[in-house]
């Protein structure tokens, strides 16, 4: 199993670029030089201060649990309602941690199917196809939102002939209009699998499962433990032991790289199951921030 060696930088091309990653904080008066460091290990001082901070948001827990675990899509409805594509910057990123997506826009590729769960306003996808030479390459952006596969019928790059774009319920019982099992080469699992309560994992991770052709691989990233947003969270926020919601009313686990390998360790060959940890920094105010996020590969 191959661990992550670069981090993921917002405003990168699509394409690789071996530069990133590699800021590395070598000695500690330096931290206020730059914005930011990568692959920085926390200290006892930050794993303190994260201990004292749950234990406070744990007192003050989600008053009305239920109201968000019975209907959470109404949530991102509200918040695709609002934000529209305007929230998040497109992950032209993407290639620079997953270079295997870039076999599947290759003019002699062939017919690939790429499904794209959790697409949100299609801030994935949009670079992907923007670079696409594959004239058989088949998209299938899919979401727990009809506003936010709305949104992705609206945008300019909407091509139909490359991409077909669905609501779906990755805990549900049924798979993606269009799909059926063994149909897909590719996923990409980014920032979604955190918004799924501990109790639809199985169920979420079988759907996967069926979807995915042998051979097929599922590109993973989300939230890591103590990360500074959960660190961040306000009273009543805390649903239940790392599972929170944010002040718009979606909800958000954060993960460690232990539970995720138990997660898809039964189903899938974990290729790939790492820890990308940056340190952000406030150089005017002398704050340091950490940041947490995991990336993996699975199997099938």
């Amino acid at each position: 199993m191959t661990k992550k060696q670069t981090s993921s930088v917002r405003n990168a091309n699509f394409s690789i670029n071996e530069t990133f990653g590699g800021r590395l904080l070598k000695e500690e008066d330096q931290v206020f030089d730059c914005n930011a460091w990568d692959h920085v290990e926390w200290d006892e001082e930050h794993l303190s201060m994260a201990e004292q901070r749950i234990a406070e948001q744990k007192e003050y827990p989600v008053i009305n649990k239920d109201e968000y675990m019975a209907n959470p899509n109404e949530y991102w409805d509200r918040f695709y309602e609002k934000n529209e594509g305007n929230f998040f910057m497109n992950r032209r990123w993407i290639a620079q941690e997953f270079p295997d997506l870039l076999q599947l826009v290759q003019p002699d590729a062939g017919q690939k199917v790429l499904l794209e769960i959790g697409c949100g306003a299609g801030n994935t996808i949009w670079p992907i196809l923007a670079e696409n030479k594959n004239e058989h390459l088949k998209v299938y952006p899919v979401d727990y939102s009809r506003k936010a596969i709305d949104v992705v019928y609206q945008n300019p790059l909407y091509d139909p002939n490359h991409c077909h774009a669905s609501v779906w319920d990755l805990a549900g019982p049924t798979l993606p209009e269009g799909l059926s099992e063994n149909s897909v080469d590719a996923i990409t699992l980014i920032f979604c699998f955190s918004a799924l309560s501990p109790d639809q994992w199985n169920q979420a991770v079988n759907n996967l499962y069926r979807v995915l052709k042998p051979g097929g691989v599922i590109f993973f990233r989300d939230y890591g433990r103590l990360d500074l947003t959960q660190l961040r969270a306000k009273k009543n926020r805390y649903l239940d032991e790392n599972f929170y919601i944010r002040g718009d009313g979606t909800r958000v686990y954060y993960l460690d790289n232990d539970e995720l390998d138990r997660i898809f360790g039964d189903r899938f060959e974990v290729c790939q199951n790492g820890v990308d940890k940056r340190l952000i920094v406030n150089r005017k105010k002398k704050v340091k921030m950490y940041r947490c996020w995991l990336q993996a590969k699975f199997k099938k």
